[in-house]
């Protein structure tokens, strides 16, 4: 399996990250295309690019026309928070609606649910830094891409984008993902807002792999046709029917009618008690 890493370089932290795979050695030139140059080592292929990430729209195909099999897509970035907490995160990525921050509108890329949901378990191992957060983010913004993607990041200000030490992190993790990841059920997400606290903590506790995840804020005000919607996207780009609830972050209600909606047209209702614990706890 091939994973396809992209270094943006007008972002610190995908050139941190590049540069601390870079000091394990092993890596080899491995020509250009369409202004972007390539290096490999092993199952990897460094692709760096002076385009901005979030809207760099397919750079499989640019590496497959360079004459590399892409499997999946792991984007290198910065993470921006008007609360600049520190924070290491890895995210799935489309648009449920608008494409304000590149990608297609009202569309999903595929995720790639054992290999994220691993990556967050091995931030969460390696990290040492009681101050940085350690989270899923949902799914969001672009750009465009055919093969599994999944973004890894630093935030999320600039007091954090240029800590060395992040990078050393997150570039371990990078460095010892596999693609298969762990075989667990996968599940969506649904509610909870920005972060996925729920789902981050499911994460960490239950032999569960994450796809797609849909916060509160794009379900406000959207009626059941466009949820359904959301969730087809979700579920399809994910490859499954199930579904996992943030109740908690739902009135009881609204819990009650999502359930019954989701339920309706065919998708399964997963629970915690639904699966098994991680490490037999």
């Amino acid at each position: 399996m091939s994973k396809l890493l992209v270094c943006s370089e007008p972002d610190l932290p995908s050139v941190n990250m590049r540069e601390q795979l870079f000091k394990e050695g092993g890596w080899e030139e491995a020509g250009s295309e369409e202004d972007c140059n390539f290096l490999t080592k092993g199952d990897l292929c460094m692709m760096s690019t002076s385009n901005l990430h979030i809207r760099f729209d397919s750079p499989d195909k640019i590496a497959e026309k360079a004459g590399f099999k892409v499997d999946s897509v792991i984007f290198m970035s910065k993470h921006s928070a008007a609360s600049g907490e520190p924070a290491l995160t890895v995210h799935p990525i489309g648009n449920y609606h608008d494409n304000d921050l590149g990608g297609r509108a009202g569309t999903l890329v595929p995720p790639c649910p054992p290999m994220m949901t691993d990556a967050l378990r091995n931030i969460a191992r390696y990290n040492d830094m009681e101050e940085f957060r350690v989270c899923f983010e949902v799914t969001h913004h672009g750009p465009w891409l055919d093969k599994p993607t999944m973004f890894i990041e630093i935030g999320s200000d600039e007091r954090n984008w240029g800590n060395v030490h992040a990078a050393e992190i997150q570039a371990k993790v990078i460095d010892n993902l596999s693609m298969n990841g762990e075989e667990y059920p996968t599940v969506i997400g649904i509610a909870g807002g920005h972060y996925a606290p729920r789902f981050t903590e499911l994460a960490l506790s239950y032999k569960v792999n994450m796809g797609h995840m849909i916060p509160n804020y794009q379900l406000e005000g959207r009626d059941d046709e466009d949820i359904l919607r959301m969730v087809k996207l979700a579920t399809d780009a994910t490859g499954t029917k199930m579904v996992y609830m943030h109740r908690n972050a739902l009135k009881k209600s609204v819990q009650r009618h999502v359930i019954e909606l989701i339920e309706g047209a065919g998708y399964e209702h997963v629970r915690s008690a639904d699966l098994e614990p991680l490490n037999g706890n």
